[in-house]
C-alpha cells in the first residue's frame, strides 16, 4: 500500500488543501492521503478550543473521496505536534519500508530545517512541495536539494489561498460548504 500524509494546522481546511490532495493522488497513484491536523502546532499559536473544532472540519472536508483518510494521531498525545514522531508512528503503523510521502506547502518547506529534529526527519521523508503563485522554485530547488533533502516540488496552477485569509473572510467560495456551515454553527473565527 502507498500512503501519503498531509500533515498541517488546517486552520481551517479550505479547498487549496483538497486540490493539493486531489493532484497528489492523480499524480503519484496513492492508495490513500492521511489527513493529520496538528492538536499543538509547536510553529504556530492556535488555541487549544479550536483543536478538536480543527478536526472535526477536516473530517468534513476529506469525507467526499474514500482515498482520503483522517488520523487524530497527534491528538492522543498531550504535547506539541512534532513531524517527526508523527511519521515514525505512521511507518511503524503502516510497515512502510521506504521513505514516507509527506505533501507540504512552500512556506513549510523553507522552514523545515527549524522544525524538531530536521536531520532525522530528512532521513524518513520524501517531500511532495507545493509551491504558492510567485515563489522562486529554481531558488528551492536548488539550496535543499544542495543540503540533502528528498523532495519534488510539484509545479500546478493552483490559486493562492491560505487559512489566514479564510479565517477574515468564512463567506469565501474556496471553502467546502459543509465546512463553513460548521464554521458559522460553532460561531468560530469571530473577530
Amino acid at each position: 500500500m502507498t500512503i501519503c500524509i498531509f500533515s498541517g494546522t488546517f486552520n481551517p481546511i479550505h479547498n487549496g488543501h483538497i486540490k493539493m490532495a486531489d493532484f497528489a493522488l492523480k499524480n503519484f497513484n496513492f492508495d490513500k492521503i492521511i489527513f493529520i491536523p496538528a492538536y499543538i502546532p509547536p510553529h504556530k499559536q492556535v488555541g487549544l478550543d479550536l483543536a478538536q473544532h480543527r478536526l472535526s472540519m477536516v473530517k468534513i472536508a476529506t469525507s467526499i473521496n474514500p482515498r482520503f483518510e483522517v488520523s487524530d494521531i497527534e491528538y492522543k498525545e498531550n504535547a506539541p505536534s512534532y513531524s517527526v514522531n508523527t511519521v515514525k508512528k505512521i511507518i511503524k503503523k503502516y510497515n512502510i519500508k521506504e521513505r514516507l510521502n509527506f505533501i507540504i506547502g512552500t512556506d513549510a518547506f523553507k522552514k523545515i530545517e527549524s522544525w524538531y529534529h530536521s536531520d532525522e526527519l530528512k532521513n524518513l521523508v520524501h517531500f511532495i512541495v507545493f509551491p504558492r503563485i510567485g515563489d522562486d522554485i529554481e531558488s528551492i530547488k536548488s539550496e535543499f536539494k544542495q543540503k540533502g533533502w528528498d523532495f519534488e516540488i510539484l509545479e500546478c496552477d493552483f490559486f493562492n489561498v491560505s487559512s489566514t485569509q479564510i479565517r477574515k473572510n468564512v463567506s469565501s467560495n474556496q471553502i467546502d460548504k459543509k465546512v463553513k456551515d460548521y464554521i458559522n454553527g460553532h460561531d468560530l473565527y469571530r473577530n
